[in-house]
């Protein structure tokens, strides 16, 4: 270590924010330290961020809670890219003194790879290229879009881009949230239905809310069981909008056609969870945002942040 400002940046799973922006300025009046791999242990993690005054975190791949907050005295700055990071204590953060920053974000990503997995889920593409490659040829018949149903759960900036897609395929879309009014619905070219009709009726449903208290296990057992058997779910939104367990067991049942997911409860998902296994399943590690352009605006932002902080060091 010098005398430098230390700063770390975490998660860096691909080995590329280096890459995404020029960081020379900031190493040329800092120590930058990077972490390619991910720890979960609070013990490991206060153990390696002692040391930094800043830390530059993705989203929401390392918590930084209270408890492990509290116990980092060197830390003045941390970093976030997204507007915002739900697995970060804010009022631990403003309580000890730490100011937060977080970078922009390109909205871009999440709706177009949920349209991909839907559109790999109708039409079996991840089963037909494996059965291919093996020698097979046509083994499935797919769904068509065309005149079927999607239910949108959660019309926000990405709920209202699906909508719009949808339409594109020529689809009927109805959707529901807690707030939703019908005036919304209908600009978006949706139908404003309750949670347990939008459940029945769709043949894909998708769900886009912002994860709160309220929104935790939007989706249980009920509302799987209410389910065609011939439709699908989806979610690259927040794991935890979702009862996990409950899905796994539809699944485990056959009690949907399938689902396409991903993210989860705990990420990244462990090597023995079920949705490794089940051939029902297109799963995903999280990569709605893992985009160029988003880990340019990431980065970039981050080094622009890092270069004011220093201004006053």
């Amino acid at each position: 270590m010098t005398n430098k400002p230390q700063i770390a940046v975490l998660d860096d799973y691909q080995g590329v924010a280096l890459i995404m922006a020029d960081w020379t300025v900031v190493q040329q009046r800092a120590d930058v330290s990077i972490f390619n791999d991910h720890l979960t242990d609070e013990a490991e993690i206060v153990t390696r961020l002692l040391p930094f005054e800043v830390v530059c975190v993705m989203r929401e791949r390392t918590p930084l809670n209270r408890q492990l907050l509290s116990q980092l005295p060197n830390l003045k700055l941390i970093i976030s890219t997204g507007r915002r990071n739900a697995s970060i204590d804010e009022k631990a953060v403003q309580e000890l003194g730490i100011t937060l920053k977080t970078t922009g974000y390109f909205g871009g990503g999440a709706p177009e790879l949920t349209w991909a997995m839907l559109m790999a889920i109708a039409r079996n593409i991840t089963l037909e290229n494996a059965n291919l490659k093996s020698g097979l040829w046509q083994t499935t018949i797919a769904t068509d879009l065309a005149g079927k149903t999607i239910g949108i759960i959660g019309l926000g900036n990405i709920g209202t881009k699906i909508a719009a897609y949808a339409k594109a395929f020529d689809m009927n879309v109805l959707a529901w949230s807690e707030n939703l009014t019908e005036e919304k619905a209908t600009v978006a070219g949706a139908t404003l239905v309750n949670k347990e009709a939008l459940m029945r009726e769709s043949d894909f449903i998708t769900i886009h809310l912002v994860l709160s208290d309220r929104s935790r296990n939007t989706i249980g057992q009920h509302e799987l069981d209410l389910m065609k058997p011939t439709a699908y779910f989806i979610n690259t939104s927040r794991g935890p909008l979702v009862d996990e367990d409950a899905l796994v067991s539809t699944l485990q049942q056959k009690k949907i056609a399938g689902a396409a997911i991903d993210v989860y409860g705990i990420e990244p998902l462990p090597i023995d969870h079920p949705f490794r296994k089940l051939d029902n399943i297109l799963a995903t590690p999280h990569i709605g945002y893992v985009t160029e352009k988003t880990y340019k605006l990431f980065y970039e932002d981050t080094v622009a942040e890092l270069l004011e902080w220093l201004k006053q060091v």
